[in-house]
């Protein structure tokens, strides 16, 4: 029996994702009006050639940054929803009954959904700790919502109401533990900035507090031990990630400082 398709567009951006994006289109292609795709312009691999596979409508751009480059591809979309997705991302098919319900026999009149993104790293779904359940603003009516804030971390600002799906998104997210590792220093540069940016002085109970915080916090409080050696991976990660970014905090200025003295 042929599913109904629903009057929703998929809205994705991306770089060089060949090794995994065709499990992304698969999980959505049978049940939404149109995808839509804006791809990195220096993009050589095979994402084009499998995102026309999927009928995609793919548009070549240069590299606005996430938030212009994720805007950008939601204007082109033309369906009454949208649906953004990453290239390492699944929609399950419970998620999938869910939008289909929230849709086609609306309960409540919400103007965009947030649900729950489930990680999958290492060999096992990480189902706890700060992993869990990383809730994602995704899905909304168009003209509803905008992606704003600070490049790489944008968020969905919407208008109206928003509703709750309790089904997951799947996250085919880090690789291997070298990734998760190689974040933590682009992040806490940008932490940097709009730290610097906002004012803030460094404190001492940060830097002491917040990573020791961190992994209590992720492990015991969230039931990171549940999660085997990989929520204690995780947990350690996010605790030595909130180190050094407080540490800059005062390395900074230190450096700075020694900087102008060598001028």
């Amino acid at each position: 029996m042929k599913r109904e398709v629903l009057p929703l567009s998929v809205c994705m951006i991306s770089g060089a994702e060949a090794h995994r994006i065709r499990k992304s289109l698969e999980s959505v292609k049978d049940w939404v009006s149109e995808i839509v795709i804006v791809l990195n312009e220096e993009v050589t691999d095979d994402t084009e050639k499998i995102a026309l596979e999927y009928g995609a409508k793919v548009y070549r751009e240069s590299w606005k940054g996430f938030i212009a480059q994720k805007n950008s591809v939601t204007d082109k979309a033309t369906q009454p929803w949208i649906l953004g997705l990453d290239a390492d991302e699944v929609v399950s098919d419970d998620l999938r009954k869910e939008i289909e319900r929230m849709i086609l026999d609306p309960k409540e009149n919400y103007d965009a959904f947030d649900f729950p993104r489930l990680a999958f790293f290492k060999g096992r779904w990480i189902r706890h700790g700060d992993w869990y359940p990383d809730r994602q603003l995704r899905l909304w009516k168009r003209g509803k919502a905008r992606w704003t804030g600070i490049d790489p971390h944008g968020y969905l600002k919407t208008e109206g109401r928003t509703g709750r799906l309790h089904s997951n998104l799947l996250h085919y997210s880090e690789e291997s533990i070298d990734q998760v590792i190689g974040k933590i220093v682009p992040y806490s540069e940008d932490f940097l900035h709009n730290f610097q940016n906002s004012g803030r002085k460094p404190s001492l109970i940060n830097l002491g507090f917040r990573p020791f915080f961190r992994f209590f916090r992720g492990y015991v409080l969230k039931l990171g031990f549940l999660d085997g050696w990989q929520g204690y991976f995780i947990a350690w990660t996010n605790s030595y990630s909130a180190a050094v970014r407080y540490s800059k905090t005062f390395a900074d200025p230190i450096r700075s400082k020694f900087d102008n003295r060598q001028k």
